[in-house]
């Protein structure tokens, strides 16, 4: 963690395999140490947490460390996003700062199954109407940082009503079916995205977006920019 990041540090929150149990493969694995740690609402000097704070956007970094839980790649929990007040659920991005994500984007009822494999520096977009599970199949450390809306709220549920995503992603990289999913159709991949007109680019790291309104405004206002991120993305996610 610190080096990635110079600012203020927080205590770390860390995810415990109690409450990551009702989204594994296998619920009865056990594990005597934390699955991942989550450091939320960073700011590296005073007025860039006032501006964070007018702006309505937060800026987290999780680390997610390199292991398997009985042959599981260890994931975070999987969240939806609540919807803003005109009606559309709040989108968020990331920032893979060291090592290999895979990003497992699904539709609520599972009807549509995305991959997006990020490296150093790729963002990788979450569009309005999608739920996601970020993934370290590698043999180093993941850490990632986020942007997201603070007038939103994560919702757990689904995943955790339906024992995790559509699919687990196995040591050895196999994607296997969550039973509960039977009708999930297979994943699609999708690429990470760059925004050049708002600034979203590889080589810039989403902690320079502050100070560019612009830059994040689609984090609160997503419906204003749906024609943006359906070109970016090529159409491969579907703006919901």
């Amino acid at each position: 963690m610190d080096s990635y990041w110079d600012g203020p540090k927080p205590e770390a929150q860390a995810r415990t395999i109690e409450e990551m149990r009702d989204v594994l493969a296998d619920p009865g694995c056990t594990s005597d140490q934390p699955l991942y740690f989550m450091y939320r609402d960073l700011a590296r000097s005073d007025d860039d947490r006032r501006w964070l704070h007018d702006h309505h956007v937060r800026y987290d970094i999780t680390v997610i460390p390199s292991r398997t839980l009985c042959g599981e790649y260890v994931k975070t929990k999987g969240h939806y996003h609540t919807v803003n007040p005109a009606g559309v659920p709040y989108p968020e991005i990331y920032e893979v700062l060291s090592g290999t994500g895979h990003y497992l984007l699904q539709t609520e009822d599972a009807s549509d199954v995305v991959m997006i494999v990020g490296s150093v520096g790729d963002k990788i977009l979450i569009p309005p109407g999608y739920g996601h599970v970020t993934i370290n199949p590698a043999r180093e450390d993941l850490v990632m940082a986020n942007l997201v809306s603070t007038e939103f709220s994560s919702n757990y549920a689904p995943y955790a009503e339906m024992r995790g995503a559509a699919y687990y992603e196995m040591e050895g990289g196999a994607l296997v079916k969550n039973p509960r999913c039977p009708d999930a159709p297979p994943v699609r991949y999708c690429d990470p995205v760059e925004v050049p007109e708002l600034g979203i680019e590889k080589e810039v790291g989403l902690y320079d977006l502050i100070g560019r309104p612009r830059a994040v405004a689609f984090l609160n206002h997503p419906e204003q920019f749906m024609e943006i991120f359906a070109d970016v993305t090529g159409g491969c996610l579907l703006m919901r």
